[in-house]
């Protein structure tokens, strides 16, 4: 992690009237920082940027599902399981992802590039099934769209 990071999440910090309340803010910083995902280092520096303990960083970043604690893929690809994905076929959505992948829900392809988890809500319930790909929602999606936003995934540099 870099000084300029740090000096950007203390900066993050005055913005805040306590920096207690920095800290989604700035996890999202280090985890962009680090390729997708937040390492011990990574709470070390949130720590000492807004003079927390690194324990209380980590503790807020494996509460919250948008932080990652392991590495990921390039790509990101979550589909919301949750009462009103899961009524209208979010199940079998997932299994299409899982099959079109090669990998299942919670892991990463092979070769690095796309992670596929399942979440337990996206809040686009009067769209589902919402897929989630790269922050980025997709609406009403349906088992044979998988492939074409693997697809898409894939030719994207």
């Amino acid at each position: 992690m870099s000084d300029t990071l740090e000096a950007k999440i203390r900066k993050l910090g005055t913005q805040y009237p306590d920096s207690r309340t920095a800290i989604l803010p700035a996890l999202r910083l280090a985890q962009e920082q680090n390729g997708g995902w937040l390492t011990l280092e990574s709470f070390e520096l949130v720590g000492d940027a807004l003079e927390l303990t690194p324990a209380y960083c980590q503790a807020v970043a494996s509460f919250y599902d948008m932080f990652h604690l392991e590495p990921v893929g390039r790509h990101m690809v979550e589909i919301c399981t949750n009462l009103s994905c899961a009524l209208v076929g979010a199940q079998r959505v997932v299994e299409a992802f899982e099959s079109t992948l090669g990998v299942k829900a919670g892991e990463t392809t092979e070769d690095g590039q796309i992670t596929f988890r399942a979440a337990e809500c996206l809040g686009g319930c009067g769209y589902a099934p919402v897929v989630a790909v790269d922050n980025r929602y997709r609406h009403n999606v349906l088992p044979e769209d998988a492939a074409a936003i693997v697809e898409e995934l894939r030719g994207a540099a």
